[in-house]
């Protein structure tokens, strides 16, 4: 039985910092995709993705097919038969390294159509959104399983996919008009809170649904119904110099552990050219929200929200 929307309250959790500790040196490196571990799995099946191929392998170690493709595959998002994969472009373009978004049978690899799109997340019944930024583009596209587009919003970020889209925007702009939003039927948007950094790192999502977003060197909680509390502030940005923070979340059962890389533009090319935070947080209930269950993890750069299914 799903949860119900009450249960994911902005105010259902709260935060203790265990430690916190500072360093300069070299910025930390993401986590690297262990070897072998793929892009997307359903069931039996997993997508690979290396330069130039498309794979799907089954648990047996048999291939099933392989399909050709122009660039880099970065993700791959399946749902109802079909595989949406984003890929990096092997040539530096106008779009940056944005490569082709490519929809393919998941039966055999043929190619259905080609998209064009940088972060992407899978709905029910082959049906997947598409989303851009950049240019005049800010905008987030829903196709159907033929690839036929039949929805459109203004709006584009890190997708969270539940009983319905909220996004986590990231505009790039200053000053920024980000918000945390949900994607209505027939182009509608539903706004949320204002954020503070035009960049937001990959949000987390806890099992009642409640998004955690770090948003300029503050941790934020949003709800499903888009309320949203500050859980801590750990080292409030200036907007005007997001830009020289980069942050990260990663959870493991009841912790959180948070990164802010600061660059100082005046060090370049000295050991102390970043410094980089880390916090340890406990993540516990506040009053009648759930205790945090096991970690949900996000896929490239969608997050999927299993509150509801």
């Amino acid at each position: 039985m799903g949860r119900s929307e009450e249960n994911g309250r902005a105010d259902a959790w709260a935060v203790t910092v265990r430690e916190h500790e500072q360093r300069s040196g070299p910025p930390p490196r993401g986590p690297a995709r262990p070897a072998g571990r793929p892009l997307a799995r359903r069931q039996d099946l997993r997508i690979h993705g290396t330069t130039g191929k498309i794979s799907c392998v089954d648990d047996s170690g048999r291939t099933r097919w392989t399909s050709p493709c122009s660039g880099r595959p970065n993700a791959a998002h399946i749902s109802g038969g079909r595989v949406l994969v984003t890929t990096d472009s092997l040539a530096y373009t106008p779009w940056g390294n944005l490569g082709p978004a490519l929809l393919l049978d998941l039966a055999d690899g043929s190619l259905i159509t080609e998209l064009r799109g940088e972060r992407g997340a899978a709905l029910g019944g082959g049906r997947f959104v598409l989303g851009l930024a950049g240019y005049d583009a800010f905008d987030t596209w829903a196709y159907d399983r033929d690839g036929t587009l039949y929805d459109s919003w203004r709006s584009y970020g890190h997708y969270v996919v539940g009983t319905g889209i909220r996004v986590v925007e990231t505009d790039r702009k200053l000053p920024t008009g980000s918000r945390v939003v949900r994607l209505l039927p027939g182009g509608a948007v539903d706004r949320g809170p204002l954020l503070t950094d035009p960049q937001t790192p990959s949000p987390l999502v806890l099992p009642d649904g409640t998004i955690l977003v770090l948003d300029a060197g503050v941790l934020r909680a949003v709800g499903r119904r888009l309320e949203d509390t500050v859980l801590a502030e750990l080292l409030p940005v200036d907007p005007e110099e997001a830009w020289r923070y980069h942050g990260a979340l990663h959870r493991t059962g009841d912790e959180l552990t948070v990164t802010l890389t600061e660059r100082h533009p005046d060090r370049l090319g000295t050991a102390d050219e970043h410094t980089v935070r880390t916090w340890t947080l406990a993540l516990h209930p506040n009053g009648a929200g759930p205790r945090p269950g096991p970690s949900v993890r996000h896929d490239g750069e969608q997050c999927r929200d299993d509150g509801d299914r």
